[in-house]
């Protein structure tokens, strides 16, 4: 049996059947942007690799980070101990946050960082003397990870809520934040969707620990882009009801929507901030939830312990990947990759089929009437040499912010290229 017969016959992929095997791509090699696959061929890999690979595959120096700290600490238990790579990392990180997030709690990947946040709101209204607040609340159109809290908290339709029935915890959900993010906004709070959210804290407040969202960019649950101003108003409304504020930066953080994190854009500060993806540039597992001395003093012991946490060669790659992520305007970047996208995918507006175009930061999105069919898509990608996965109706795009302007434009002839075929 070959090697890909022997894959396809044991190992089971993310949102597959077992049954039904899909096309596989068996990748060799990743550099910079490009994948090669094991006959020769290169891809671009548009995906960033499920939205991590920030800086391309392999810098040299998050590679060298890596190489030197295994030779002397490759890992060591949390609990009691401490190293010095989560010293460094942990300095970069104080130094990036707004006044007053410095608390940093260490997991292994987005999803945990979520379920860790949701820990401590709970701890925190309970030790604050409210034990019936137990209860979260969301945005329809959110995706917050795969594991079982956060599953709960991701948006109703487009998740993963059906596939489990009574067994998933329900939550309370208001409506997609309805301003985007480039209309003009509205101080009408029955136009902006703040009077739902006021009217969910005043009929069930008492009950919910915090209310999580992911800031500006609403990424798998849809790929919509909000209004800032729907973050001041929910800031405001949190603190009148004495309901914690997380924001869920996973995919937005690091220079991915044009800031250096999505929150900065409404000048809203949360009161637990989740991190991951983009934190160890796409080389290593690793995530960070960050809170205020107040919260974690009224959480005490905070009841949770990977394994894995604060692994000294995850906190020397993330290091490594902040100094270099400080070392270039990454968000300049990211806007001047805003702007060749939306010049370039704006003839898929007259294409037959296509619904909506989005574009912000190193983000671009071609809605679709009906959801793409995957081997189309795979077929195009094999021919133009550009690895794109659509997300049922979206077509999209977030490559590595260290593209260049001529590999972007083999991106965007793809995507179009897609939607002409379709």
């Amino acid at each position: 049996m070959t090697d890909m017969a022997f894959e396809q016959a044991h190992v089971w992929h993310p949102y597959t059947e077992r049954a039904l095997p899909q096309r596989l791509h068996k990748i060799v090699a990743a550099e910079g942007i490009w994948l090669t696959c094991d006959d020769g061929r290169r891809m671009i890999d548009a995906m960033s690799s499920w939205w991590a690979v920030a800086f391309g595959h392999a810098p040299a120096p998050l590679v060298q980070a890596l190489k030197d700290q295994a030779e002397i600490l490759p890992h060591v238990m949390f609990a009691g101990l401490t190293h010095q790579p989560v010293i460094d990392l942990t300095r970069h990180l104080v130094a990036a946050m707004p006044a007053g997030l410095d608390q940093i709690f260490y997991s292994d990947s987005g999803s945990v960082s979520v379920e860790v946040a949701v820990k401590m709101a709970t701890q925190s209204q309970v030790n604050r003397g409210n034990p019936h607040r137990t209860d979260f609340a969301t945005a329809r159109g959110g995706y917050h990870g795969d594991t079982w809290k956060a599953m709960s908290l991701s948006d109703p339709e487009t998740g993963m809520h059906t596939q489990f029935g009574r067994a998933l915890q329900a939550q309370h959900f208001v409506s997609r934040p309805p301003i985007p993010y480039d209309a003009p906004w509205s101080e009408d709070p029955a136009r902006n969707g703040l009077a739902e959210v006021e009217t969910l804290f005043r009929t069930h407040g008492d009950r919910i620990a915090a209310f999580i969202i992911e800031p500006i960019v609403q990424g798998a649950g849809g790929m919509h882009f909000h209004h800032p101003g729907y973050l001041r108003g929910l800031r405001a409304l949190c603190d009148h009801f004495g309901i914690h504020l997380i924001f869920d930066e996973i995919a937005t953080g690091f220079s991915r929507t044009g800031a250096d994190f999505a929150m900065e854009t409404a000048g809203v500060t949360p009161d637990i901030l989740c991190l991951g993806k983009a934190l160890t540039g796409g080389l290593m597992t690793l995530a960070a939830t960050i809170t205020t001395k107040e919260l974690a003093a009224n959480v005490g012991a905070l009841m949770h312990g990977p394994t894995f946490m604060a692994n000294p060669l995850a906190c020397a790659v993330a290091s490594a990947a902040m100094d270099l992520w400080k070392g270039r305007d990454w968000s300049a970047r990211a806007r001047a990759i805003e702007t060749q996208l939306a010049i370039e995918l704006a003839p898929a507006r007259a294409i037959t089929g296509v619904r909506d175009l989005r574009t912000l930061g190193a983000i671009g999105v071609i809605e679709m009437d009906a959801p793409l069919p995957v081997e189309r898509v795979h077929q195009v990608c094999v021919e133009s040499g550009v690895w794109l996965r659509p997300l049922g109706r979206l077509l999209y795009a977030m490559p590595p912010l260290s593209i260049e302007p001529d590999e972007l434009s083999k991106v965007t002839h793809a995507m179009l290229t897609i939607t002409k075929g379709l």
